[in-house]
């Protein structure tokens, strides 16, 4: 749990330190409700703006603080709450105990490291690149600058997909730009600029100021804000992640529930959240 705090592919690598199958399955599902640093940014981001940006000096950051803690909390929670329900149905068992022996303790080999490092991370991020990050890129580009009528492909997706992000509190901008953002997270929030400015590239903005005003101006309220962030927290694996997966489970089955154990339980708070705030008159 904790490496996926760095990489949630790392983590389900990390899985492999747990003897019993099954209780490595469940923690190689559930690692993903662990926000990884591709997520930490859209979090940041709309922590600030929306609920600190009001305030100014020490006290920002530290509320700041305490309420990414509080993000980081709640998905730990899901984490053994998912966990937990997990071991009760599909993945029912014994539970085993967890012994850590220490190793005897071998001089680092330099030469070993560095080649292995080469091998298993650098290789790997490039070939991800190339397999899953270029042909996304090109979808983005086609779907952003092919037009029908007075509107990109991209904008009428959101547009097909608005009724539903409805649903979750969020857009269909919003939910669009997480499933292109498919290939890292980092992305989400620059595709969703590009969709609201219809600019037809992923752009950024450098102030903060002008990327709240862009997003108040296109509906967005707490609501939107609180939405996002738990659909952040909780939706699908990065590519990465799915082909590490498989790499690591040598299953299609297990590749796809990792895939939808997150995403379900995401659209189920979201919707939740969303049909309490308007239930209770707060939206």
């Amino acid at each position: 749990m904790c490496m996926g705090f760095g990489c949630n592919a790392a983590g389900i690598v990390g899985c492999r330190i747990i003897d019993s199958p099954r209780e490595r399955l469940i923690a190689t599902i559930t690692n993903n409700f662990v926000p990884c640093n591709g997520r930490f940014p859209t979090l940041i981001a709309i922590i600030t703006m929306f609920f600190v940006g009001g305030f100014a000096g020490a006290f920002q950051s530290v509320l700041s603080t305490l309420l990414l803690t509080g993000v980081i909390v709640l998905g730990v929670l899901m984490t053994f709450l998912i966990s937990k329900i997990l071991s009760m149905t599909i993945l029912k068992g014994i539970p085993s105990s967890f012994t850590l022996e220490l190793p005897p303790y071998r001089r680092p080999q330099i030469g070993k490291v560095i080649v292995r490092s080469i091998f298993d991370r650098t290789l790997f991020v490039l070939g991800r690149a190339v397999v899953v990050a270029a042909p996304a890129g090109l979808i983005i580009w086609l779907l952003a600058n092919i037009t029908v009528g007075d509107m990109s492909l991209l904008a009428h997706c959101a547009g097909f997909l608005d009724p539903f992000g409805r649903l979750l509190g969020l857009d269909g901008v919003i939910v669009m730009a997480f499933i292109l953002g498919f290939p890292a997270n980092e992305i989400v929030i620059p595709i969703m600029i590009m969709t609201y400015m219809a600019t037809g590239h992923i752009t950024d903005f450098a102030n903060m100021n002008q990327l709240h005003a862009l997003l108040v101006n296109n509906g967005w309220t707490w609501v939107t804000a609180v939405s996002t962030m738990l659909f952040s927290l909780m939706h699908w694996p990065c590519s990465t992640t799915c082909m590490t997966i498989h790499k690591e489970t040598q299953s299609k089955k297990w590749t796809a529930i990792s895939f939808l154990v997150p995403t379900v339980t995401g659209i189920l708070i979201c919707f939740l959240f969303t049909s309490i705030v308007r239930l209770v008159g707060l939206a």
